[in-house]
Parts: structure tokens; C-alpha cells; sequence
């Protein structure tokens, strides 16, 4: 039996990719630092088939002692710090995670085993100011946050481990992409959430930042397929994940109040605390290598996310409202 380890098990991707793994028939290992709290609602369904392991991207020895307690024939690092905005309020923080820790992993594996096939998170944010339209793999980065910034940094140390020891270790350049598990803290989830919340008469408006920015949305379940077929070739790549489709926030917001029968335009407030110090307008992923090298499609398409997340956000809600009542 194969087995991997995923850093970040208890995210939005992680939990998806355990799944995936899983039913490919691997062991699963997913690493978490010690909390106080329960991080784990994303993985409560899979607590009996992952095997959780203490290590941290800010602790060099602990990453050396879980690669070589595991010895994972694959290491998936999805942990970071993953919300752009609080990027600008913890900058150093933000580069010792994104950027230093995949260093730190990556030190790890070559230590312990160079064979361990290695996949990095990396984002469309790096990208930023974007020099093209589409964006490929041969677009020019501009990141215009710390998270940005220091996701440049993790996928060039990536490529760089690849060429200096000859590790196999690609860079997922992954487009925005959601699902009922994402934060509610990111604008998609705060969206859905919002409908969701104003349906039922718990709210009445929804303040958000910048309605005009474009961005590439997909499905965290396709996404996490990907990540899966680049560890499967012969041959360490990179590779741009993405719809090829471009939406704005408002457009977003249509899908998903229109889903709930509500005007959006009643409802969202345009509110200048969430705008960006500097602002990422369009992004847009020409994924043609995926399709063509990976033979990767994605499966769910723009709305079927909007509505897979309203309802998801609306049974919620409502599940609440009636333990509320009891």
C-alpha cells in the first residue's frame, strides 16, 4: 500500500486530497500542529482512516522526524498561512510558513529520503499584476502581497531543489478554487454564508470589498485530482490549474443570491475595510499543459459550485436555527 502525507490534512484541499488518496487505495498520513482547539471538522469523517502526526513549518527537527517516522512514498504541502489579507498584517509570519517552511520540508525530505516525491501549493497570487492573459506556466510573476511574495519564493526553492538534488518536486500553480469546506473568512464562503444567513432572516446585508475583480474559480475536489496526477508522471513538472473562465465578485454574487431567489443588488454593501492595499484585478489560468500532459478536466463547473455552496451554507443555517429552537 502507498502511503502519503499531506500537510494542511485539516484544510479545504487536504480534506478533499485524503479523500482522493484514500479511495486510490493509499495509507494516509496528515500532519497538524498542536492547537488548543479542534481543527478538525474538515476530516471528522475520515478520523478513522488518517493517521494524524504532530509536526509544524516552523520547526525544522519535527519535519525531519515525521518524514522519517512516515517515510511517505509522496508529501503533498498544503499548510500555510492561506488568507491573502492577513498577509499584510503578518508579513514575517506569513513568509516563515509559505515560504521558509517549504524549505523546511523540502531540507527534510532530502535528508531523510530524496526518492519521497514532493508537491507544492503554489497560487495564481503570484502572478499579481499580471503581465498576460491568459497566465500559463511561462508568465512572468508579480505578486502584490506578503502571501504572494512568499509563494514565489516556495515555488522557486521547489524548482530548485528539483534541479540542485534531483528530487522529484512539482509546483501546482493553482487558480482560485472552492467548496462547501472553505473558510469563512475568504470571499466565496463569506458570500454563500451571507445568502444563506439573509435567506433565512439572520441578516440583511453583506458588506464586501471590490465587486470588479476577476478571478478563475473552480472546484477544490477537481483541484486536488491534479495535485494527484503530477506525482504520477515520469518526469517532475509544473503545471497551471484553472477553469478558463473569468468571473467578477458581482457576477459571483448574482449566481448565488439568484440561487435563493434574492437580488443582490438589495442586500450587498460595498464596504471599503475589505479593500486590498494593492489589488490582484484578473486572473485568469490557461491550464492547456494539464489537459494535454496529465489528461486533468475539471468536473464541476462555476455554477454547479455557486449552487453546491448555497445549499450547503443554507442547510447549515438552518440546522442551526432548529437545534436553536429546541
Amino acid at each position: 500500500m502507498k502511503r502519503a502525507l499531506i500537510t494542511g490534512v485539516t484544510g479545504q484541499d487536504g480534506s478533499y486530497l485524503a479523500e482522493l488518496l484514500l479511495e486510490e487505495g493509499y495509507e494516509v498520513y496528515g500532519m497538524m500542529r498542536r492547537t488548543a482547539t479542534d481543527t478538525t471538522v474538515n476530516i471528522a469523517h475520515l478520523l478513522d482512516k488518517v493517521t494524524l502526526v504532530e509536526g509544524d513549518l516552523l520547526d525544522q527537527t519535527s519535519l525531519i522526524d515525521v518524514v522519517d517516522e512516515v517515510r511517505p512514498a509522496e508529501v503533498y504541502n498544503l499548510a500555510a498561512q492561506s488568507f491573502v489579507p492577513t498577509s499584510w498584517t503578518q508579513p514575517i509570519l506569513t513568509g516563515e510558513f509559505n515560504a521558509l517552511g517549504t524549505t523546511r520540508l523540502l531540507e527534510a525530505i532530502k535528508r531523510v529520503d530524496k526518492s519521497i516525491r514532493f508537491y507544492q501549493a503554489s497560487s495564481s497570487e503570484m502572478y499579481g499584476k499580471v503581465r498576460e492573459v491568459p497566465q500559463s506556466e511561462k508568465t512572468p510573476f508579480h505578486p502584490r502581497s506578503p502571501y504572494g511574495v512568499a509563494k514565489v519564493y516556495a515555488f522557486y526553492i521547489t524548482m530548485n531543489y528539483r534541479e540542485s538534488y534531483d528530487m522529484f518536486a512539482c509546483n501546482g500553480i493553482l487558480f482560485n478554487h472552492e467548496s462547501p469546506r472553505r473558510g469563512m473568512q475568504f470571499v466565496t464562503r463569506k458570500i454563500t454564508n451571507g445568502v444563506a444567513r439573509i435567506k433565512v432572516g439572520l441578516d440583511t446585508e453583506l458588506r464586501l470589498g471590490n465587486l470588479d475583480a476577476k478571478r478563475d474559480w473552480g472546484y477544490s475536489g477537481d483541484s486536488v485530482r491534479a495535485m494527484w496526477l503530477m506525482l504520477q508522471q515520469d518526469e517532475p513538472d509544473d503545471f497551471v490549474i484553472a477553469m478558463g473562465h473569468e468571473h467578477t465578485v458581482r457576477e459571483f454574487c448574482e449566481m448565488a443570491f439568484g440561487h435563493v431567489g434574492l437580488d443582490w443588488e438589495k442586500h450587498v454593501v460595498v464596504d471599503e475595510a475589505f479593500l486590498r492595499p494593492a489589488e490582484v484585478d484578473r486572473l485568469l489560468g490557461d491550464s492547456t499543459k494539464a489537459r494535454e500532459k496529465l489528461g486533468w478536466e475539471p468536473a464541476v463547473s462555476i455554477e454547479e459550485l455557486v449552487a453546491m455552496m448555497v445549499d450547503a451554507d443554507l442547510e447549515r443555517v438552518e440546522k442551526q436555527l432548529k437545534l436553536q429552537a429546541l
